[in-house]
């Protein structure tokens, strides 16, 4: 019984060094929490600098070790500034989670060509950019994880959302493919993340009606939103040793979703 208690008590990510993108809130958030006390040392990387500091302050005060970055995604300067900023501080990288988005659901034009650039630039180029910084890192390392989020509308088309979030979920599908076998003889695995209906963004729109999520509920199986925690525990199986030859899948937590 005691050997069962200690192998209990093993912390998943013990030794571990992550960065975090988008994690000043919602999943992001639930992820760093959950990667400190596993054993990780977090970055948490935001454009939100005091929600991104509460978090990392949270980390802390709970045992752990975290650091706030500020980051725009879009900014392939800033990325290599919190990626060399990280391994200043902790001597490597082994995690990196591309987990910064918005919602394409705050417009009623789906012809907006503005909001097409402006969230392809955050939800796929982003994490390109991010990827293209942390993967010299893993390289000399020996090795990493890399968790890309995407979502249910990178598979489907969907209404009441600008086609340019189905479109950049579905990049980050593919991306994470062809990172994983680009990068696979490197030891860097890459898997992607699919959350279904979950509390709505900061950026949501017409998706964070009651109505309209109660409409939404009807195609999923399971009958309830999805919580941030159960994105967080996905993306930790996948970050972490766990999931040593699993790399260039799919992950999909979406309560039955896309299997109707």
């Amino acid at each position: 019984m005691l050997e069962k208690q200690q192998e209990e008590t093993v912390m998943r990510l013990a030794g571990k060094v992550a960065i975090i993108s988008g994690a000043a809130s919602g999943m992001g958030a639930a992820t760093a929490r959950r990667f400190g006390r596993e054993g990780a040392s977090v970055v948490v990387a935001d454009m939100l600098e005091a929600d991104g500091k509460a978090v990392a302050d949270s980390i802390v005060k709970a045992g752990g070790k975290a650091m706030f970055m500020l980051l725009d995604v879009t900014d392939e300067a800033g990325w290599k500034k919190v990626v060399d900023a990280t391994v200043a501080a902790y001597g490597k990288l082994d995690i990196l989670v591309n987990n910064a988005g918005i919602s394409g659901s705050a417009t009623n034009d789906m012809l907006n060509t503005e909001l097409w650039h402006r969230v392809m630039a955050v939800n796929s180029t982003g994490v390109f950019l991010g990827t293209a910084a942390a993967v010299p890192y893993m390289q000399k390392n020996g090795g990493g994880s890399i968790v890309n989020l995407s979502s249910i509308s990178g598979v489907v088309g969907q209404t009441m959302v600008h086609m340019s979030y189905n479109a950049s979920k579905g990049a980050v599908r593919t991306l994470t493919k062809s990172t994983a076998v680009q990068f696979g003889k490197d030891n860097i695995r890459c898997n992607s993340v699919h959350p279904g209906l979950m509390p709505p963004m900061r950026t949501s729109g017409a998706t964070a009606d009651p109505v309209v999520r109660e409409k939404m509920l009807k195609s999923v199986p399971m009958g309830r939103n999805g919580e941030v925690d159960e994105v967080a525990n996905a993306i930790l199986f996948l970050a972490s040793d766990e999931a040593s030859y699993v790399t260039g899948t799919e992950l999909f937590v979406d309560g039955g979703y896309l299997a109707m």
